[in-house]
């Protein structure tokens, strides 16, 4: 006969109870990210931010508070950061969707913001939650160039730089593989045509001592 397993309803009501007092518990968004700008350094953890992102936090705005300031949110609005201005020259944006905004922080400045991001020139299929919203390098791009960067054609594809194997090398290779991986390789095997080497100063050094090993020393 099969023991019944013993219900221990304390035991789990107790487990539910410390579960949510541990949720409750944790800090608020607002409250993780929030930052003293005269040090600095974020009250919560006592951490000071990097010396190099002082220019930007003084003078750019997280991605909320540009959005606690508009209609809707800025719900439809397309934003871009100041980093992608700089290092990318195909556009780079969120278009915002959706927006939870956190009602417990001071000026409605911090939550969770969803779109649909343009990376490089390249429109992503689906929704998805905005990144490195904390961030203070955003940028609102305003109404009159929306249609310059959505209207952006990106490059084509780079021309495949490999070539098949020949057929006796490439049945060596698929068979090594199978070999050591237990089974049938889907993958087909390419040669590359251009081959990134990494010149380091190491690199440097051991060319220069082949070549005083080959030429010997001058008397």
């Amino acid at each position: 006969m099969v023991k019944k397993k013993r219900l221990r309803l304390i035991a789990e009501m107790a487990r539910k109870i410390r579960a949510y007092r541990e949720l409750k518990s944790r800090p608020r968004e607002s409250q993780k990210f929030s930052l003293d700008y005269d040090t600095m350094r974020r009250p919560l953890t006592g951490k000071m931010l990097p010396v190099l992102a002082w220019p930007d936090v003084r003078r750019e705005s997280r991605l909320f508070s540009l959005l606690a300031g508009m209609r809707l949110f800025g719900v439809g609005r397309m934003f871009t950061r100041k980093s992608w201005l700089e290092e990318h020259a195909e556009p780079s944006y969120w278009e915002i969707s959706r927006v939870k905004v956190d009602y417990t922080a001071e000026n409605m400045d911090h939550g969770k913001a969803w779109g649909v991001l343009t990376y490089k020139g390249k429109q992503e299929s689906e929704v998805k939650e905005v990144e490195k919203v904390m961030y203070h390098d955003w940028r609102l791009i305003p109404r009159h160039m929306e249609q310059k960067f959505k209207d952006f054609e990106p490059l084509p594809e780079p021309p495949s730089r490999s070539v098949p194997y020949p057929p006796l090398l490439r049945a060596m290779l698929l068979a090594q593989r199978s070999k050591a991986e237990g089974s049938a390789v889907a993958e087909e095997p390419v040669l590359p045509l251009k081959r990134d080497v990494l010149l380091s100063k190491d690199y440097f050094q051991k060319q220069e001592q082949e070549r005083q090993r080959k030429e010997g020393t001058a008397v």
